[in-house]
């Protein structure tokens, strides 16, 4: 059976990109910058369509999504909230005609700078944002609402910025159930839905209270939970709720969708990282890229560069290093930078904030680098088309 077309969706600094290969995954075309210069942080598409979105903004332009529907072709802009350039152009009437600027009102005023994260599934497109407020959208991306049940927790008076801000960037679907969903915020930690967002249950505690002695790192476990700057979470394949985490502070696992969380850090390098990514057909095996510390410059520990394996579910790791800088590697891998495919032989893609995208299509045994000199990446994800 041919290998399913594959597209990475790249957001970076200076836009998005689209990284598309061929049947066989040896060659990669580039394409870019699209979504008009605007910092994107987070992509998501659609398999069935090839609809892809774009999620970013910032303090000029404010936040908003772009979509296209011709594989990169061309983009329309939903914007969600007002930036600088609203009152630039409010006060300049050429500047407003330069850019095109009307006086239409948006949807969310002033309440949030950035989209940070989207997440697509059911037939319902999601966008996290910063400050962190999770949104919804049933037409695609056209309209767009609050979840107010979580932007209206209980807990959120006391959830703490980390040092990003305070963002919604994991969004994590159960495949067969749109009544399930998990987040990520950091610093406010794990959240849980079962009744499709009506209501969300904090998801932080450990399976044993005891992993909280002995640390003294502002983000380290205690009281009996983990560290509440999660940086990134995913779930396995199947039909129980299996996550993983990679906090600001460890590596965790969850076998009860968050209910429990065991440390599954010794035998990594460090404590801190971002992205954590788990094998699509087999739920033990995951990966990561661990950090040297978030005080000690966020590069690879001795400044060479490895992806660690876990074919176990995180009890025993391996470092893999074949076709990475092993010398004078200072980059860093952000949270959403890691990306994989669900082929039967997966890929798994990764992006620096130095601009190259490297793959590995034997499981991190070993490494390409298949794109290089784009903008700062701020995140990586696959759009394997259906048709």
């Amino acid at each position: 059976m041919p290998a399913i077309p594959l597209t990475l969706l790249v957001g970076t600094t200076k836009g998005a990109f689209l990284v598309a290969a061929d049947t066989d995954r040896q060659t990669w075309d580039v394409s870019g910058p699209h979504c008009g210069g605007w910092c994107i942080n987070h992509m998501a598409g659609d398999p069935k369509t090839g609809t892809i979105w774009a999620g970013g903004g910032g303090d000029f332009f404010g936040a908003g999504v772009w979509r296209s529907d011709d594989q990169g072709q061309n983009w329309d802009l939903t914007r969600l909230s007002k930036g600088q350039m609203d009152d630039w152009a409010a006060q300049d009437p050429d500047f407003a005609a330069m850019i095109g600027w009307t006086d239409a009102p948006l949807p969310f005023a002033t309440e949030f700078q950035q989209v940070w994260s989207l997440g697509f599934a059911h037939d319902t497109l999601y966008a996290g944002t910063k400050p962190a407020n999770l949104l919804k959208s049933t037409d695609r991306g056209t309209t767009w609402a609050r979840v107010d049940a979580l932007t209206d927790h209980d807990s959120a008076k006391d959830w703490n910025p980390g040092a990003a801000g305070l963002v919604l960037h994991s969004i994590v679907f159960d495949p067969g159930s749109a009544e399930k969903q998990w987040v990520g915020i950091s610093a406010a930690g794990v959240f849980a839905t079962e009744d499709g967002g009506r209501s969300w249950r904090r998801r932080n505690r450990l399976s044993n209270a005891e992993a909280c002695v002995h640390h003294d790192h502002p983000a380290a476990p205690r009281d009996g939970e983990t560290g509440h700057c999660v940086h990134n979470i995913v779930r396995a394949n199947g039909d129980t709720d299996l996550l993983y985490q990679q906090n600001h502070h460890g590596v965790w696992r969850s076998p009860d969708g968050g209910r429990s969380w065991d440390d599954i850090t010794p035998g990594l390098p460090s404590t801190f990282g971002f992205p954590i990514r788990v094998h699509p057909h087999d739920p033990r095996t995951i990966w990561t890229l661990p950090l040297n510390g978030d005080m000690a410059g966020r590069f690879p520990p001795d400044a060479a560069c490895a992806v660690w394996r876990s074919r176990d579910g995180g009890e025993t790791w391996e470092a893999l290093r074949e076709g990475l800088p092993q010398k004078n590697c200072y980059f860093t891998v952000l949270r959403q930078a890691m990306a994989g495919d669900a082929q039967d032989a997966p890929g798994l893609y990764f992006g620096t904030n130095s601009g190259s995208v490297f793959a590995s299509l034997d499981e991190g045994d070993t490494w390409h680098e298949i794109a290089r000199h784009l903008p700062t990446i701020l995140s990586v994800e696959t759009l394997e088309h259906a048709g």
